[in-house]
């Protein structure tokens, strides 16, 4: 008989393992999955990259030959619900019936309309003990992406900012001037690498016309996101390979359309004010420097009642704030 803390100690390994999605699974979930006969791992597996195979699969064909006998007396642990469509690859919930694992458990449950139970229930229906919800906020946080995608109806949107020691983003100044430099070279990776693990990233139009931004990732590895502005910008006025849209409201929505999972929102007071107000945020990094500038553009106010972290990221102060209940669109 399989204790709850046997079914935890599984699951926590298989969410060790999705982080090895991280970089390349998105559009997909990160997913993870762990065969066990008698307190013995003999396969295990994740879901690396989209249009590939997923967790299930893998830990299936990581089982020796030797050990297949034993698929019908394990259990396979997976931190979400295993698929029951045919999409790029065939469905991991028939697979998983097939060779006769006779017991799943199952972190959380997908959202997906595609899957939303319906993987669980081929399970049960071929005679498998099939348990649920086991370190299921857990297994929901590492996915929460995907999960504001598929129950909120918009993008994860990640904010991100430098203030001054005193609570400035910047001097005022005129376009000709160069910007205050709040960042060091080393936060800047940090920087770059929440550009790689977005899909687009959104500036306001007054840091478009006042520092001409780049937007793109040459201090870390992986691919640049998509780059908008959030305003109207005059004829002429838009760079090349940028997109606009009017309001936070407006490229959510266009983003929704095209199937983009994730936007990182950098610069700009009143841009993001205006997702904060809106609530249309999830996450938001303050990365804290050590400069006093004594006037400025005030950095923006962070409402009350959010989840506060304080990190140190490649020797930078960081507050990582979590919105507790994140606005969806209809």
């Amino acid at each position: 008989m399989t204790t709850r803390e046997e079914d935890e100690k599984w699951m926590r390994r298989c969410l060790q393992l999705a982080l090895g999605g991280t970089e390349h699974a998105a559009p997909n979930p990160m997913v993870g999955a762990v065969i066990v006969h008698r307190g013995r791992i003999i396969g295990e597996g994740c879901h690396v990259r989209c249009g590939e195979g997923h967790a299930e699969v893998n830990a299936l064909r990581a089982v020796k030959d030797v050990d297949r006998p034993l698929l019908r007396e394990s259990t396979i642990y997976v931190s979400l619900e295993p698929c029951a469509h045919y999409g790029r690859t065939p469905p991991c919930a028939r697979l998983i019936a097939e060779v006769g694992i006779g017991r799943v458990v199952v972190g959380c449950i997908d959202p997906f309309a595609r899957v939303q139970g319906r993987g669980v229930a081929i399970l049960r229906e071929a005679g498998a003990e099939v348990v649920t919800g086991v370190l299921e906020a857990e297994c929901r946080a590492l996915n929460r992406r995907f999960f504001t995608v598929q129950e909120r109806h918009r993008p994860f949107v990640t904010l991100k900012w430098a203030r001054s020691a005193d609570g400035f983003l910047d001097r005022r100044r005129t376009p000709d001037e160069a910007p205050a430099r709040l960042s060091t070279p080393l936060s800047r990776l940090h920087a770059h690498r929440l550009r790689a693990l977005h899909e687009a990233i959104a500036v306001g139009h007054t840091t478009l016309t006042a520092d001409r931004p780049r937007l793109d990732v040459r201090h870390w590895d992986g691919p640049s996101p998509q780059r908008f502005v959030v305003g109207r910008p005059a004829p002429g006025e838009l760079p090349e390979g940028f997109r606009a849209a009017e309001s936070p409201e407006a490229l959510l929505r266009l983003l929704q359309a095209e199937g983009v999972q994730t936007l990182l929102v950098e610069g700009g007071r009143r841009t993001l004010q205006s997702f904060l107000d809106a609530g249309l945020w999830d996450e938001a990094w303050e990365e804290t420097a050590t400069l006093v500038l004594g006037d400025g553009v005030a950095a923006p106010v962070v409402p009350p009642g959010v989840v506060r972290t304080a990190l140190t990221r490649l020797g930078a102060a960081f507050t990582l704030y979590r919105n507790p209940r994140p606005a969806g669109l209809d």
